[in-house]
């Protein structure tokens, strides 16, 4: 667990994007760009970033707190293949593929995390421990000279930081920038946050008009006008970037004296942080709570968008309860489903129409278009 959150403290990263709010937020160049309406609509593109993108680099699959405990995994399926997140008697994460190395069968069904032990093929039986050794299987006179050391599950490249379990279908990922992120997560105290809900959204439009919303502030007091744009300004933000990945900060009224001081309870009430990591997660760090977004592109034109809500415990009383319930309501049902989500579907369908030839972005959008260099970069 980490520190209570009286005693966490911001990074270097956040306190600068903290102060460049507190003058105003940083100025972008007044310039117009672009992105082709095909990078959206192409069917040929998105199988190229599956390829490129999303079985080379690392991605995130859940956060710690859906297996807060040793002996625990939960079956996942988003990604093209069947994948299973466990958390070992030792507690280390892990992702398998949830896949029996006797004939093939999924060992893990269903979308709720189990617990015990052992995991238990449900066609031959063949058992495994958490960390993915198999530990035994029936009539083994059957098998003879058989290693059951050669026969583990098939582990992924999996690293857990801050708070995040990531993984890579590409045995040589590097996860040098998920343990940098890590560092900033840790301040705010991501890893000892409580899973209160989830969520996954169907929704029919490109990932990257997902991943777009979150990387601008402009729509904030339209799109949201009637949910949360009253408590932001227009075209107060900032951001900077980690490797590949985008932090940015919108402000309300940051108060320079707490920036000096790194008061941190204090910013965290008037600074809202995003995370767009790439290549398709946000992290929405709200000042009691967390939403973290997981994009998992299932076709040109649909995306599974999988909402995770951290809060900082379990609800004691009904009266949390009903709090925790209440800003589940507005961001994910409201912001997020009613707002952000369609405003993207109904994108999708205006792109596909022809009508639009290419995205128009202005310099409060810039880092729509730094965003999609980054994709272009690995195509």
């Amino acid at each position: 667990m980490n520190a209570p959150a009286g005693r966490l403290q911001p990074t270097a990263g956040q306190l600068a994007l903290a102060a460049a709010l507190a003058d105003g937020g940083t100025a972008r160049a007044p310039r117009i760009t672009y992105v082709d309406a095909a990078a959206y609509t192409d069917p040929a593109r998105h199988a190229a970033e599956q390829q490129r993108i999303f079985s080379r680099v690392p991605l995130v699959i859940a956060p710690s707190a859906q297996l807060p405990e040793p002996n625990m995994a939960v079956a996942h399926d988003g990604f093209g293949k069947p994948l299973l997140v466990t958390r070992d008697k030792a507690g280390e994460a892990h992702v398998f593929l949830n896949v029996c190395r006797h004939r093939g069968t999924r060992l893990v069904e269903g979308e709720e995390v189990v617990c015990g032990s052992r995991l238990v093929c449900p066609y031959h039986a063949w058992t495994y421990a958490l960390d993915g050794r198999l530990l035994a299987l029936p009539r083994t006179d059957a098998f003879p000279g058989l290693d059951k050391g050669e026969y583990g599950l098939k582990r992924l490249p999996t690293r857990e930081a801050g708070g995040l379990i990531w993984f890579s279908f590409d045995e040589g990922a590097d996860f040098a920038e998920a343990d940098a992120l890590g560092h900033d997560f840790d301040a705010f105290g991501l890893a000892g946050l409580h899973l209160f809900k989830r969520r996954t959204h169907d929704v029919r439009a490109n990932w990257k008009l997902i991943m777009d919303a979150f990387l601008e502030s402009y729509h904030v007091l339209r799109l949201h006008a009637n949910t949360i744009g009253p408590f932001f300004k227009d075209g107060v933000s900032t951001a900077d970037t980690i490797g590949p990945h985008q932090r940015s900060a919108v402000g309300r009224d940051v108060d320079e004296a707490a920036v000096r001081a790194g008061d941190w309870p204090t910013l965290r009430s008037a600074i809202t942080y995003t995370y767009q990591m790439f290549p398709g997660t946000v992290l929405i760090v709200s000042p009691d709570y967390v939403n973290l977004m997981v994009l998992m592109p299932q076709a040109h034109d649909r995306v599974l968008v999988e909402d995770f809500m951290l809060i900082p415990e379990p609800p004691a009383t009904e009266k949390a309860l009903k709090h925790w319930e209440k800003s589940w309501a507005l961001l994910d049902g409201g912001v997020f489903g009613g707002e952000d989500f369609r405003a993207a579907a109904l994108g999708q369908e205006g792109l596909q129409s022809g009508a639009v030839a290419r995205v128009t972005l202005g310099s409060l959008e810039a880092g729509i278009r730094q965003f999609h260099d980054a994709v272009e970069a690995r195509l």
